[in-house]
């Protein structure tokens, strides 16, 4: 199942309760259930489940030292491991095959190796290896027990590799450095905090200092620094971890600028610049809609930036000189990446390499050339053929306080306006976080066979303003699951869809609020899925890795002191009065939400005489990895579905 949160699903959501009635920024039109249509597509058919596979994850890109190739992660053979694209033409190649993920790519300096990082079982311990940049064997660069180093940066002589690093047994994350020709590493922080992580950004150009980060585990507040290798002094450049947030993404070449993206004292999400000298900071182009900076120009003289409006991609070169912001002409839908690095221009700085997919187009690199304005895609990770797929819309809705709530919604064609099509509302992980319109072959795939999709962004997302990322604090499943069932409510009013035949399903977060739904809201659900959710918060906390006990005491507070929040914003709370059928997934070495979330779910629900399915994958963790594993878990879905709500599913229109 396809993450739609930043990063892997990661549990997070921070800070003070907002006002009862939101609207996040800017206000949005109502959209009419009537509006909603199912259009005629001659030829349109049920996608088979293996046929979407013909499509392939990718997380991150780089450009080759050269210009001449990109260096990708896919998971086209079936693992995600590294490619590499000639652009002169001619198929991609292998550069090391693994069981394992191999994530986080960065290209060095010289040319000659491609360093990332891998774990083993989706532990999420993982080690640094190097690869020759043509292909070859890899070698493990760190190798240690018990230590996740992960997100690693490459100085530009390429002597010197940042990298995060983590004791498995705690929470603090430091920034560590390793010689590369020795292999010797140092920690250059000694991180105190447990709700804090340092994370390297980018050398100065003489490799004599780092550009870091220090966030709090909910990514509510944060501050920039720089770190000199020699001493390991840290000097605050902007931001603070008590009270504002501010995040560098990249420093420009001439060492003058360096792009941040920072909190408005009204709390909007905004992009901005740097000046090292003088400490002044600059929004680049001030917008309502949540905004990140991504990479300089290999000049200095323009900085990218992207605009989330309302889960679709607005690129933005921003002129220094000048001050001055502009849109470029890329293609509608999502042109960026989880990890915040593309779009990135070429090592020349004439092209500019971005991702680009949307609701019914899989996901593609393409290059857009400076000086034609124009983009083309360069990679094939797709040969699905994609006529007559399921369409998507960004829909708005009121929630019963009056809340208005954005959602992406995948429409079926051919259907008639006859009341009888199933439904499915499909919860994001986080909390925070947020449903795109991107490609996702969950929705894909049920939309194909006749149901119609809702995917909100319920209070607590991101995406739409501070106050509505801390509105659901202390208040899980309170009003966001209110935000969810307004989204059902919303599809039985279209006429196309019948209120008796909707069921549930996300993963984590989304899991979790599947099962809080079908508990505190069983008249609503039909029949259920759960990816790997929450469903006891105090086991979690008892379970859970060491860094997201910290994560959960700041979203819900402390499991002995606040033992009644925890009571009510826990599914096994009201599980007992769960009325639809419940399939639960999970992966056997899930360090984020523990296979006894899972166990607990299915001895309770069977002890009760419920009907509950269970199925358990070995060497998964927090979200399935493994080409079978994903086939399988979306072929047990779509079929779960079909069973409890398609008996009486809609005609088609002739």
């Amino acid at each position: 199942m396809k993450p739609s949160v930043v990063g892997l699903l990661l549990l997070c959501s921070l800070g003070a309760t907002a006002a009862p009635v939101l609207d996040g920024p800017p206000p949005r039109a109502l959209t009419p259930p009537a509006s909603v249509d199912s259009p005629l597509v001659a030829g349109a058919r049920p996608v088979a489940i293996a046929e979407l596979f013909r499509t392939a994850r990718s997380h991150a890109a780089a450009w080759s030292a050269d210009g001449a190739s990109l260096i990708y992660g896919s998971d086209r053979s079936g693992r995600m491991n590294l490619w590499r694209q000639p652009l002169a033409g001619g198929p991609a190649t292998l550069l090391s095959r693994s069981d394992e993920p191999q994530t986080a790519q960065v290209v060095t300096g010289d040319g000659r190796s491609v360093i990332y990082q891998s774990d083993v079982g989706g532990r999420e311990i993982h080690d640094l290896y190097a690869v020759p940049a043509a292909g070859g064997r890899a070698v493990n660069l760190t190798a240690t027990a018990g230590v996740n180093e992960s997100d690693p940066v490459v100085s530009p002589d390429s002597r010197l590799l940042a990298y995060s690093a983590r004791v498995a047994t705690e929470a603090m994350t430091d920034v560590g450095v390793l010689d590369l020709a020795t292999r010797t590493p140092r920690l250059l922080t000694h991180e105190a905090s447990p709700t804090m992580a340092w994370r390297a950004v980018a050398f100065s150009q003489d490799g004599r200092t780092l550009l870091a980060n220090r966030t709090d585990v909910g990514r509510l507040h944060g501050a920039v620094y720089t770190i000199d290798l020699a001493t390991g002094a840290a000097t605050r450049l902007a931001g603070d971890e008590a009270t504002a947030f501010a995040q560098a993404s990249d420093w420009s070449r001439d060492g003058r600028w360096i792009a941040v993206t920072i909190d408005t004292a009204r709390g909007d999400r905004q992009a901005a610049i740097l000046e090292v000298a003088s400490g002044k900071l600059a929004v680049l182009k001030p917008d309502a809609w949540e905004q990140h900076t991504t990479r300089f120009s290999p000049d200095s003289r323009t900085l990218l930036a992207v605009s989330n409006v309302d889960g679709r991609d607005t690129v933005l070169a921003y002129d220094i000189a000048s001050g001055r912001a502009a849109e470029l002409p890329f293609p509608a839908g999502i042109n960026s990446d989880p990890a915040g690095t593309l779009p990135a221009f070429s090592p020349d700085g004439r092209r500019v390499l971005f991702p680009h997919e949307s609701g019914n187009e899989p996901l593609e690199y393409w290059i857009y050339d400076v000086a034609a304005q124009s983009a083309r895609p360069v990679t094939h990770l797709s040969s699905l053929a994609t006529r007559g797929l399921p369409r998507t819309r960004v829909v708005h809705y009121a929630s019963a306080d009056g809340t208005i709530v954005s959602a992406v919604l995948w429409t079926p064609n051919n259907l008639r306006r006859d009341g009888r099509a199933p439904g499915i509302v499909y919860p994001h992980g986080g909390p925070t976080g947020q449903t795109k319109d991107a490609f996702d072959r969950m929705p894909v795939a049920l939309a194909a066979r006749g149901y119609f999709v809702l995917a909100p962004n319920p209070r607590g997302s991101t995406g739409y303003g501070r106050a509505f990322v801390e509105a659901n604090r202390r208040d899980l499943g309170g009003g966001d699951l209110e935000d969810e069932v307004a989204g059902a409510q919303f599809l039985a009013a279209t006429g196309y869809v019948d209120a008796a035949k909707i069921g549930i399903v996300g993963g984590s977060y989304g899991g979790f609020m599947t099962l809080m739904a079908i508990g505190k809201t069983p008249q609503v659900w039909a029949a259920a899925v759960d990816y790997f959710g929450i469903v006891n918060w105090t086991s979690m906390y008892e379970r859970g890795s060491p860094q997201l006990r910290h994560y959960q005491a700041g979203l819900i507070g402390d499991p002995v002191q606040d033992k009644d929040v925890y009571a009510r914003t826990s599914p096994l709370t009201y599980l007992g009065q769960a009325r639809a059928p419940l399939l639960v997934l999970q992966g056997d070495n899930d360090i984020r939400v523990p296979r006894e979330e899972s166990e607990q779910i299915v001895q309770f629900l069977r002890e009760r005489g419920r009907t509950v399915d269970v199925h358990y994958y070995p060497d998964e963790g927090h979200g399935f990895s493994k080409r079978e594993d994903q086939v399988d878990a979306l072929g047990r879905t779509v079929a779960w579905f079909d069973r409890y709500l398609k008996p009486a599913s809609a005609a088609r229109r002739p």
